[in-house]
């Protein structure tokens, strides 16, 4: 009897599918519309304007409010890098964050997972970091994301290479790149950015998970509230006219948890960013001073492209290759808001590990532009 009544309860197979088909097709539009709005028009019209140029207009947002490298502390550096920042990207954050909520109502995580949790480490890696391609955001912004298919099961290499492909790989940073730098900077991103992206997030995931392989690893992991959750997931037209609701519950949700947080540390990024990056002219090339350049790098947050200002900058007031190489790859990778954001999801030790790796993917980055 009380397998009859289980499933009785069960959807009929097609309004399922009718339901996880209406759900992503609201999904993938969601996505479409605010990634328009947020990032894939306004690259559209500065590639248009770059190409036209060649030259990239704007200056260094680590110098806004006329903070130099040394600086103590003030609340006006705090106050003036928080405002030029979030002028920047409050249109990508509210788009991570629709997409999230997004992501948590619409997509149904049985499907999710099939998507993301591949056999093994690196394909997981790829997949994660192909899937990261078309949003383009910065590390801070994708952190909601990353989040959020963290919690609901996907696996860590997949996660990871999500967090990290959006603000390594982004094709429209590689492009302006392109338009407006030496050739060398595009190839160096490029080449190491798909290794840390790739590499780098089986590698951080094997780390973590012990040679356990991956798919069963991941398959232990989903107990509980995600193992429920996944497994007795009904799709039907309750479901589907339940995504509102679950909606609105997943976007408060991120806004009360992620963005308090975040303003804090941008905040305190602002403050103390003359000491966080006290590179000057007269720095040469050593392995210290990269290694420096490198872990300076992953602790400051900067909006999209914003690595091309500051790179330029110091290009031009004669700052080896060897600290560029490294700021060029660990600028954009992570930040502090970003690890604050994603620590808890993603698991402390696994941030740490990530930090490190890209800390020495800079360190890679760095010998790979001298080369060139």
């Amino acid at each position: 009897m009380s397998v009859d009544r289980a499933s009785s309860s069960l959807p009929d197979p097609k309004t399922a599918r009718a339901a996880l088909v209406a759900g992503l097709l609201l999904a993938g539009v969601l996505f479409v519309v605010v990634l328009l709005w947020a990032k894939w028009l306004p690259y559209a019209t500065r590639t248009s304007s770059l190409a036209a140029s060649g030259a990239w207009s704007g200056s260094s947002i680590l110098s806004v409010g006329g903070v130099q490298p040394g600086d103590a502390p003030s609340w006006q550096a705090a106050t003036s890098f928080a405002g030029a920042y979030l002028t920047a990207v409050w249109k990508a954050l509210t788009a991570a964050l629709l997409i999230s909520a997004a992501v948590q109502s619409l997509v149904p995580r049985r499907w999710l997972l099939r998507v993301l949790n591949r056999r093994g480490r690196v394909t997981s890696a790829v997949v994660g970091g192909l899937c990261s391609t078309p949003s383009m955001m910065c590390t801070c912004c994708t952190a909601p994301v990353a989040v959020t298919l963290r919690r609901s099961g996907v696996s860590t290499a997949a996660a990871l290479a999500y967090w990290l492909g959006n603000p390594l790989l982004n094709p429209a940073v590689l492009i302006f790149l392109v338009l407006v730098a030496p050739w060398q900077w595009t190839v160096t991103r490029l080449v190491v950015g798909v290794l840390i992206v790739v590499g780098g997030s089986a590698l951080v995931a094997r780390l973590v998970e012990g040679r356990q392989p991956a798919s069963r690893m991941e398959a232990s992991q989903l107990t509980g509230e995600v193992a429920d959750a996944a497994s007795a997931e009904p799709v039907g037209r309750e479901w589907l006219a339940g995504a509102p609701a679950r909606f609105g519950k997943a976007l408060l949700r991120l806004s009360i948890v992620l963005i308090p947080e975040y303003l804090i540390m941008v905040l305190l990024i602002g403050a103390f960013r003359g000491w966080l990056f006290p590179i000057g002219t007269t720095l040469g090339s050593g392995v210290v001073v990269v290694m420096l350049a490198a872990i300076a790098g992953t602790l400051l947050v900067i909006p999209t492209a914003g690595e091309i200002p500051i790179l330029q900058g110091l290009a031009l007031a004669g700052v080896a290759l060897g600290p560029l190489g490294a700021l060029l790859v660990t600028l954009p990778a992570v930040s502090l808001p970003g690890i604050a954001m994603v620590g808890r999801a993603l698991g402390w030790r696994t941030t740490a590990l990530t930090t490190a790796m890209v800390i020495a993917g800079g360190v890679l980055g760095a010998g790979l532009l001298t080369v060139l």
